[in-house]
């Protein structure tokens, strides 16, 4: 099974698509990676959803990555005695730790590192920022605030401190429960919510033990300014701009998204856009025209992924929500503008053998008439390398595991086939082109060239490149071995 595009597209499970027929036909109208949200859903439903995956993996004959996103810590007012109250502008109202039932003039904030962290004059937001309060006076224990912004409050309506940087753990101890389970499950990636600094992900990736690779989520301003930091101890990253838009002004979310984007390729790391993608498609066949720009916009900055959360979660048009995805991507990837723009963003400092020689790769592929680039990788880096690149042909992605093969199903262009590990160069060109010949990307009288490192089986030496003929008996008449 084939993708004719470039870019890859998640897929949230949810009440709309835990079943199998579901998934599978999700998968089959063009989603790529399977993400379960882990603040839905108990246990045993997360691992029924994990199983109709994997049962659509092996009918299908094509790896599948699934993706676990912790839920991280919520932080949320209590409860009021009417259920809601409404704020108005220039009133004065009290955050405290009283769990008493609130009303017009305070509410519980069962969250006392929030206090601890509080200076007058910092800003306070409340249900995704439609509240706006402003601390004028607060202790360890309670935070008098002006009310900027008014509106209805309700209860358990999600809080938000974007000017400091909470003295919170990434992990609570559901997530820890959460990771551990999903780690044992066998998950692909496990994306951590509300980060903030690299020291989050360090403890995450010791938790996680290798079973997984490990995603941050970008959502608050402290994980912006701390980013290069973040990358560094990632796998990869998601660009979640839901909280990111709470917690920013709007008009800084669209540079920082390019910025992110850019830094992410530029160490061959993937990099997924996501949130309110294609929102509209809860309730509509349909989505507006600015949501398909804004879907098209993050294909020409070259992201590894789109994502769809309530969309295919819990709308009533999942299938179409994939189905658009693909379209769009379908046809901004043929626009001869996205090669330009993608060229033009592409980095010329190459660092070490590996970097040439994919670079190599790509040129001598976009020269000649190659069908496409074949790479081995133990790892997975070589593939997010040659990705990097972004070349015009397509990447197969030959992988020694499973696992590696699953991953690598968030990258961007890579057409995952697993392989038995090999002693030779030789067999690996012939594995190559083989598959390059059943997967349908080349004709026997087609070229394509192979990249691979030797020793084989040893992560990052990628050392070598070769130009192959897809007839075996020019292979194996021809040396070296």
């Amino acid at each position: 099974m084939r993708r004719l595009r470039n870019i890859k597209i998640v897929a949230t499970l949810g009440p709309s698509s835990t079943g199998y027929d579901m998934i599978r036909a999700l998968f089959r109208n063009g989603a790529d990676v399977f993400r379960l949200n882990m603040s839905h859903g108990s246990h045993e439903e997360i691992a029924t959803r994990h199983a109709n995956i994997r049962k659509v993996e092996e009918d299908t004959g094509r790896p599948i990555a699934i993706l676990a996103d912790l839920q991280g810590p919520k932080l949320r007012v209590g409860v009021f005695k009417n259920g809601a109250e409404t704020l108005s502008d220039g009133q004065m109202f009290r955050l405290d730790l009283d769990t008493a039932e609130g009303d017009n003039t305070r509410v519980c904030l069962p969250h006392k590192e929030i206090f601890e962290a509080l200076e007058p004059g910092t800003t306070v937001l409340v249900n995704d920022g439609k509240i706006r309060l402003r601390v004028t006076e607060c202790a360890n224990d309670y935070a008098n605030c002006e009310v900027i912004a008014g509106g209805e409050i309700s209860n358990r309506k999600g809080v938000n401190v974007p000017d400091v940087v909470l003295p919170l753990a990434a992990l609570s101890e559901k997530d820890k429960k959460d990771l551990e389970f999903v780690a044992e499950l066998g998950v692909d990636w496990i994306a951590l919510s509300f980060v903030q600094r690299k020291e989050d992900m360090l403890e995450a990736r010791e938790l996680v033990k290798g079973r997984a690779a490990v995603l941050a989520k970008i959502e608050k301003p402290a994980a912006v300014k701390s980013f290069d930091e973040i990358l560094e101890v990632s796998d990869g990253i998601m660009v979640a701009r839901g909280d990111l838009g709470v917690e920013l002004p709007v008009q800084n979310v669209p540079p920082i998204q390019k910025r992110l984007i850019r830094k992410c390729r530029a160490v061959a790391k993937p990099v997924i856009v996501a949130t309110q993608m294609l929102e509209s498609m809860i309730d509509s066949p349909m989505p507006t025209r600015a949501e398909v720009s804004d879907v098209a916009n993050a294909i020409y900055e070259g992201a590894d992924a789109v994502m769809l959360s309530a969309e295919s979660a819990a709308g009533r048009f999942p299938i179409e929500a994939v189905q658009t995805m693909h379209n769009v991507a379908i046809e901004v990837e043929s626009d001869p503008t996205y090669r330009v723009v993608i060229g033009a963003s592409r980095g010329a400092e190459k660092m070490t053998i590996a970097d040439g020689i994919v670079s190599a790769a790509r040129e001598i592929a976009e020269t000649a008439d190659i069908k496409a680039i074949a790479c081995f990788s133990q790892s997975g880096t070589t593939v997010g390398l040659v990705a990097r690149e972004r070349p015009s042909v397509p990447i197969i992605a030959m992988a020694a595991t499973t696992r590696t093969a699953r991953r690598l199903c968030l990258t961007w262009g890579a057409h995952c086939v697993k392989t038995d590990e090999m002693g030779r160069f030789k067999e690996a060109v012939v594995r190559a082109v083989r598959a390059a010949t059943q997967e349908g990307f080349a004709a026997k009288e087609d070229d394509i060239v192979v990249t691979a490192g030797v020793p084989f089986n040893v992560p990052g030496t990628t050392n070598i490149l070769r130009v192959a003929p897809c007839d075996e008996r020019k292979i194996y008449s021809a040396e070296p071995e």
